[in-house]
């Protein structure tokens, strides 16, 4: 790994545990270890570096997906799980922190918005059009639909004024709108394995 990664990596642990807030570009220098020329020289600013530390998480998300899949060969079991997986990354970080990336670091935000609308979207569509193809899934479903009716569950579900925190379990709410509604998606089979998921994870 090199040096920036190194950096891109603490950082983000740094970010997500507590948020931009109140931190000044020299504060998060000291807190990452490095010089201000070390920083200068790899960033430049402090809107760099959270764009690139941004950057570095969605590709990281990328990765995970990858591993995941590995030794997983249901589409619905993969589906459940990049959902999952986006949700304990999401539980792990401070709220306040997709607040200031909107109000104070656009482009940083933006990387988010196209890997939601780009790379999540095609994913998504790609495990439904598997599952269909695999017998997981019933073959009538309009899969261009269902992926956007999906791709609004998980946006409705991370949204704090649609589900606080600290009012509900995020667990038994993924659980409440997924298990139900893929339910309807599935076949027999299908069923089976999106069942015997939550029966394992709907505690996280």
């Amino acid at each position: 790994m090199t040096i920036k990664n190194t950096v891109l990596q603490e950082a983000l642990a740094l970010l997500q545990k507590e948020g931009l807030h109140g931190i000044s570009e020299e504060q998060l220098v000291h807190r990452l270890g490095i010089s201000m020329a070390t920083f200068q020289e790899l960033f430049g600013s402090k809107e760099n570096l959270v764009l690139e530390v941004v950057q570095y998480d969605v590709q990281g998300r990328k990765q995970a997906h990858a591993a995941l899949f590995k030794n997983e060969s249901s589409a619905v079991r993969k589906l459940l799980m990049v959902v999952e997986h986006g949700l304990q990354l999401l539980r792990q970080a401070n709220p306040l922190l997709i607040v200031e990336l909107i109000e104070h670091y656009p482009r940083a935000w933006n990387v988010y918005l196209d890997y939601n609308s780009g790379y999540s979207a095609h994913l998504v569509h790609d495990l439904l059009n598997e599952g269909v193809l695999g017998g997981d899934l019933r073959r009538d479903i309009n899969i261009h639909l269902v992926t956007k009716i999906l791709m609004e569950q998980v946006a409705m579900l991370v949204n704090p004024a649609v589900f606080p925190p600290e009012t509900y379990n995020l667990g038994e709410a993924f659980r409440s709108i997924f298990l139900y509604y893929i339910r309807g998606l599935c076949t027999e089979e299908g069923m089976k394995k999106a069942e015997e998921f939550f029966s394992r994870t709907a505690s996280f």
